[in-house]
């Protein structure tokens, strides 16, 4: 955001930005990528690759020439040189299943895949082989974009160190998830209005349960204590090897909240405590505070019980 106010998000360590009207402050899109990938290595000690061009098919493609800490272009004028002679499973949205269809059809460079003949190419491959014939030739029409794309579903799960055979370590278990969940929904002020809870046994059998609320909710008590009833409905007693919590039907937390027995207790109070525990958190770190029942614990207050420095990587689920 420092370099382009137009910043898309497109994996955990990849993004676009549009340096579209920077010329005058960083100079060209190449002068730029250098400034950010020296600013990187020096500020925070690793290196990146970065592609420049004019769109984002072809930028993705120029990130992933030789590496490390380099910036390669890939304008449409370097196409044929630069890129046609790669194999064609290079070529972005190429996986193992195209190349093999592709190479069936005689197809084994981005180079033969853009001089196919199109009609061939949508017999065998449909509205994919469109999108990659395209690609192939350079052409991509999709835009920079920095707006978020809402979830429709919040989740966390975790595999767990040792069989829970107890009804209450497994209860505590969801608590850890119920609080990553939660702090997740509030970050982005939505409220979920399903839960359902995922069990996996020490067999790799998988059951899971779920329930609509009458109404929306992102406090941590609440959403533990349905996963609770939800496990207890659902658990028939075998060794568990895994659970989650995941929740859907998202709305804003503008969206108006009918009342139930939750709210006839201490809602309002719940509430303000979350929020609280989370601004905590956010300056301090997940550590600096933690439920009475989690202090000299094993099990790890968020995200299923599990320490940071143990964790798997993909832990959060999205959809």
């Amino acid at each position: 955001k420092e370099y382009s106010p137009c910043v898309d998000q497109y994996s955990v360590d990849e993004a676009f930005c549009d340096m579209t009207g920077t010329v005058s402050i960083y100079g060209s899109a190449v002068v730029a990528a250098n400034l950010i990938k020296d600013k990187i290595h020096r500020e925070l000690g690793f290196t990146v690759n970065i592609g420049v061009s004019s769109n984002k098919v072809l930028a993705k493609m120029a990130s992933d020439f030789k590496k490390p800490n380099r910036v390669h272009t890939l304008f449409p004028n370097e196409i044929e040189k630069k890129m046609w002679d790669l194999p064609v499973e290079e070529l972005f949205y190429v996986g193992h299943a195209t190349k093999k269809k592709l190479n069936n059809l005689g197809i084994r460079t981005i180079g033969e895949l853009a001089n196919t003949d199109l009609n061939i190419l949508r017999a065998h491959l449909k509205k994919h082989g469109e999108l990659i014939y395209a690609f192939a030739n350079g052409v991509d029409v999709s835009i920079v974009s920095d707006e978020k794309v809402p979830n429709k579903g919040y989740g966390n799960s975790t595999t767990i160190a040792f069989d829970v055979e107890d009804a209450g370590v497994a209860r505590m278990v969801l608590l850890s998830l119920a609080e990553k969940v939660c702090t997740r929904l509030r970050a982005d002020n939505v409220m979920a209005g399903v839960v359902a809870i995922s069990i996996v046994d020490f067999q790799f059998n998988h059951v899971s349960h779920q329930r609509t609320l009458l109404t929306s909710t992102n406090i941590t008590n609440e959403i533990h204590q349905i996963a609770c009833q939800l496990f207890d409905e659902q658990w028939d007693g075998t060794p568990i090897r895994r659970l989650g919590i995941h929740t859907s039907r998202v709305v804003t937390e503008a969206s108006s909240r009918q009342m139930n027995l939750f709210d006839m207790t201490r809602y309002d109070q719940y509430a303000k405590l979350d929020k609280a525990v989370d601004l905590v958190r956010e300056r301090y770190g997940d550590n600096s505070i933690r439920r009475a029942v989690f202090v000299d614990n094993p099990i790890y207050h968020m995200a299923g019980g599990i320490p940071p420095e143990k964790r798997r990587p993909n832990y959060e689920e999205r959809t």
